[in-house]
């Protein structure tokens, strides 16, 4: 499939294509904060997936010289759920609660199709 730097590296690039239609939307539709709401959650959720390789990087190594391994992160995308659950509550003149979680899932919805795209991408040709 890839190294995982490179396959990190073309979920961040669809992410950031999604980051820019939302952006779009925000300028040009009178659904300001449901684009607000949805640039919050994916921004942390581009911050979720950021950690979440860097943690497998860390753990890979641990594994391969044989030291002991530490959790993946868990906690520090939690918390930054929690953050993303804070500014809602805090400005809810500016943001939903809604679309900030559909954005916090954006990331794990990229991973599902594009690990599904490639799969289906590689059983083609070896066909």
């Amino acid at each position: 499939m890839g190294s995982l730097q490179t396959v990190f590296l073309r979920q961040v690039r669809y992410i950031l294509y999604l980051l820019a239609i939302y952006t779009l939307g925000f300028g040009f539709t009178p659904y300001k904060t449901v684009f607000l709401s949805l640039i919050l959650g994916t921004s942390i959720s581009l911050l979720m997936v950021w950690n979440l390789t860097w943690k497998i990087e860390k753990f890979g190594q641990a594994v391969a010289a044989r030291k002991k391994v530490r959790t993946l992160g868990t906690l520090s995308r939690l918390a930054l759920a929690a953050l993303a659950a804070v500014i809602v509550l805090t400005y809810p003149q500016y943001f939903h609660i809604a679309p900030t979680v559909l954005g916090l899932m954006t990331s794990y919805i990229v991973i599902i199709i594009d690990f599904f795209f490639h799969k289906w991408k590689n059983d083609k040709l070896q066909v």
